[in-house]
């Protein structure tokens, strides 16, 4: 009987070393893919285009035909049209709620000028990225209304 505990306590305890050791650790932030300097990276090459923007119950997407955005050092950010050139600013924030989601990324944009770009002016929600194309998504405070933004690489 005493031999048959201790089996048990051993195939218990294997069990438990075994499943414990297959465990990673999903919520280190710094093993996570999703993080500002892999945005950054991305977006600091080349330029961009806006390829949809939807603004609450309608499309915009043609208020920003014909225009190049550079996401360059320093963060500033450049839209150019060959005729018309203005400059903002952007930055790629982490809001920290630690689930690695890229969600968690913010892509922040702000034009003071001139209005179809102000539009663009916000703390937008990264909802998907490749090397091509980055998904953003905005939930006003105010109205509640959804935007949609999508830049895709030239």
């Amino acid at each position: 009987m005493k031999n048959l505990k201790k089996i048990k306590f051993s195939l218990v305890m294997l069990f438990v070393f075994t499943t414990l050791s297959m465990c990673s650790n999903d919520d280190n932030p710094s093993s996570s893919t999703n993080n500002p300097t892999d945005v950054i990276n991305i977006v600091n090459t080349g330029t961009w285009r806006v390829t949809y923007y939807y603004d609450t119950d309608h499309e915009e997407t043609s208020s920003f035909n014909g225009y190049n955005f550079t996401f360059g050092a320093n963060n500033v950010l450049t839209a150019s049209s060959g005729t018309n050139n203005y400059t903002g600013t952007w930055s790629v924030t982490d809001s920290n709620s630690n689930d690695d989601s890229i969600s968690d990324l913010d892509f922040n944009i702000a034009f003071s000028s001139p209005l179809q770009f102000e539009e663009l002016t916000d703390d937008w929600e990264i909802i998907e990225k490749s090397t091509t194309m980055i998904k953003l998504k905005d939930v006003s405070g105010g109205n509640g209304g959804t935007d949609y933004l999508t830049f895709t690489k030239n």
